[in-house]
């Protein structure tokens, strides 16, 4: 479940996977003051996520990029275990990144974005 390198979606995927890191980063805080997270596990948790985030990110156009971003979907929706506002951060992102999938794959199917030949 990937889309081809020169898919135009494939950026803002990428986007959407550096912003996520940034917000991984962010929950920490509301992990440790909203939810009593130990502070140990909360920048545990939020550290591991945003470098899964920006791991994904990096290898987008490699073959190991896409299952990782897959990854980081369920991981953003799971942080709301440790602190209920990422269920709802988490899975907005998670819809934002099948919505751009799925354009992507419309994009690719389209008779004008196939080359010649």
């Amino acid at each position: 479940m990937r889309l081809a390198p020169t898919n135009p979606m494939g950026r803002v995927m990428l986007s959407i996977l550096a912003f996520e890191a940034i917000v991984f980063g962010l929950a920490i805080a509301g992990m440790i003051q909203v939810s009593d997270v130990p502070v140990a596990t909360a920048f545990g948790l939020g550290i591991g996520a945003a470098v899964l985030a920006l791991v994904a990110a990096a290898l987008l156009r490699r073959p190991p990029g896409y299952p990782l971003g897959w990854l980081t979907q369920v991981v953003a929706v799971a942080l709301g275990l440790a602190t209920p506002m990422m269920y709802a951060v988490g899975g907005m992102f998670a819809l934002l990144w099948v919505v751009c999938f799925v354009f992507g794959r419309r994009i690719e199917r389209t008779p004008a974005a196939r080359p010649p030949g």
